[in-house]
């Protein structure tokens, strides 16, 4: 597909294929025929923008209410006094209106040689117009003198580019852990899980499997063919298969069903579950009520198959499956926080589960899988890869800076070629609360 489009836009020669762009209008101007234009072309610099992608991005799930100021983030009043409207930090804090992202998580992650990632921590107010934008990006997590605040009031190009390595940071999350490592990989161990201990006849199986059509294929040959030696996550991502991996590994240390799996509860631990906060938080409200229409269905069922929890503690095969959910993963799946502790003593705690499966499954993987196209395809929006050293001073940057970091001809289009395929819904899978026409 890559060469196809290099042989259809005759835009770019194969002896050039390797050299970096000469400018933005070289990257838009590749957008023809089954590649349509990314909207964030238009909208990629807008500090609101950038805001809107904590919120409704790809990686939606890691904006936290900001409480206090952490002693490693240097951030002050001084910085940040013209952004918050008359308000101080603790004004804003007291407010509700003060939120963060600290990506500590990446803090000494391997990376492909010769290229590094940020560990950052971001501060974004919530304005008067409802719009939540940045005020503040450090791009390590320790405050010192090479590591300065950035700020919306630094000239045009510091700021701008502060903001793509904080985005090359959430990035390297958004595909290790949001969506990689938890919605594909964590769920392909509850999908083996349950043909090992499940008959394909027991009512829990028919519940869960078709939320888990196709995934260990897919699984298989994603890690064959992106994340494989000299695959596309090593051409394509600052951190590469390995810093993947290791990523991956932390995150599913951190990771708990009751709490990052549940919708609720994650919303609750981040301090976003309040009504009136965020205003703009279009993921929470779309994807809330979906949650609690799954419950509800997945209650029915059970309620259908299990009248009393006794009968529910009879059912040996639920037990393995349970019991196999919260081995170490050298012997089991290894997840934190499942509900009853792997014994599915209460029908409220098999339902909690199945509907965190079957959420995930569908919802979150929708959010980090869908709108790839959308978010990396113009690769100053959300750059998986840029060249050089994130900036140690505030010294005034120029577009040119812009052009030099980003990742060259071939390796954006091996993004854009992956990620279009990656947001193209399979037309052998259905959409949730789908219903064939019997008449067609």
């Amino acid at each position: 597909m890559k060469i196809a489009l290099i042989a259809e836009t005759k835009l770019i020669s194969l002896t050039t294929i390797f050299d970096g762009w000469d400018s933005l209008e070289d990257i838009e101007a590749i957008y023809q025929f089954d590649l349509e234009k990314p909207s964030t072309i238009g909208k990629w610099k807008d500090d609101v923008w950038f805001g809107s992608q904590r919120l409704n991005g790809c990686n939606p799930g890691l904006l936290t209410l900001c409480t206090e100021i952490p002693s490693k983030f240097g951030v002050t009043d001084e910085h940040v006094r013209p952004f918050l409207e008359g308000l101080t930090i603790n004004g804003a804090i007291a407010a509700k209106r003060l939120f963060m992202v600290d990506l500590k998580i990446l803090e000494n992650l391997p990376c492909v040689e010769n290229f590094q990632v940020c560990a950052p921590i971001a501060l974004f107010f919530v304005n008067n117009n409802d719009n939540l934008v940045p005020v503040a990006i450090q791009l390590q997590q320790h405050k010192g003198p090479k590591n300065p605040i950035f700020l919306p009031s630094d000239p045009e190009y510091t700021w701008l580019i502060a903001k793509m390595w904080y985005n090359n940071a959430d990035a390297s999350f958004h595909q290790s852990c949001t969506h990689l490592g938890f919605t594909h990989l964590m769920m392909e161990g509850i999908a083996v899980a349950m043909h090992r201990n499940l008959a394909p006849s027991h009512p829990m199986f028919r519940l869960l499997s078709s939320h888990f059509l196709y995934l260990i294929a897919i699984n298989t040959r994603g890690l064959g063919m992106l994340v494989s030696e000299g695959g596309w996550v090593d051409k394509t991502m600052t951190i590469g298969r390995k810093g993947m991996f290791e990523l991956i590994r932390r995150g599913l240390c951190e990771w708990r069903l009751d709490v990052d799996g549940t919708l609720p509860n994650q919303l609750k631990a981040r301090g976003v579950d309040s009504d009136g906060i965020l205003p703009t938080y279009y993921y929470k409200e779309d994807s809330l009520p979906i949650y609690y229409a799954i419950k509800k269905y997945v209650t029915a069922i059970v309620n259908i198959y299990y009248d009393s929890d006794e009968v529910l503690k009879n059912d040996h095969e639920m037990q393995n499956f349970g019991q196999e959910l919260v081995k170490s993963k050298k012997d089991g799946v290894g997840l934190l926080g499942v509900y009853g502790s792997g014994s599915f003593t209460k029908r409220s705690d098999l339902i909690l589960t199945l509907t965190a499966f079957i959420f995930t499954c569908s919802v979150s993987h929708a959010a980090a899988n869908f709108s790839q196209y959308e978010e990396y395809a113009f690769p100053p929006n959300y750059p998986a890869k840029l060249k050089g050293v994130p900036p140690k001073d505030k010294s005034p940057l120029e577009y040119k800076d812009v052009m030099d970091i980003l990742a060259d001809k071939s390796t954006t289009l091996d993004i854009i070629v992956v990620t279009k395929l990656l947001s193209t819904r399979p037309r052998t899978t259905n959409a949730l609360a789908f219903r064939q026409n019997s008449n067609s």
